[in-house]
């Protein structure tokens, strides 16, 4: 199982072809995709034509999304954002730190094109998931 990460989403639903992407439409075929309630919002609120909406839920509700964010996670995912501005690394965006904390404390792989999770990988044990290369 991979989650995959909004920006390689909006990329596939727009055509963009590149080795995320392509490594997206390789898992859709032949693994286990998942989501999570805040990639699926972000995707699901980037859609102006209602059709392109309709067709893109239909598709992800087909996927299994975990719930990220409660009370304890909140916790755990600030201290993963500490432990990172500790060593002078600041996360531009809280969504990443839960998206990242999440894949970190379920084992979950991610996809992702974004450079804000490289620290996550780096530092704090995300697994990212290689482009290109299948499973």
């Amino acid at each position: 199982m991979m989650i995959v990460d909004t920006g390689v989403w909006v990329d596939y639903f727009n055509g963009t072809v590149n080795a995320e992407s392509d490594r997206l439409d390789y898992a859709l075929e032949h693994e286990q995709v998942a989501l999570t309630d805040l990639i699926l919002m972000e995707i699901l609120q980037g859609f102006r034509s209602d059709r392109d909406h309709a067709q893109a839920l239909a598709l992800l509700s087909a996927l299994p999304c975990f719930d990220t964010l409660g009370r304890e996670q909140a916790v755990r995912y600030a201290a993963l954002y500490r432990s990172l501005r500790k060593r002078g690394i600041t996360v531009r965006k809280t969504n990443d730190v839960i998206i990242a904390g999440f894949c970190i404390e379920q084992d979950i792989p991610l996809l992702f094109r974004d450079k804000d999770f490289l620290p996550f990988v780096q530092h704090l044990g995300l697994q990212r998931v290689v482009a290109g290369a299948a499973n």
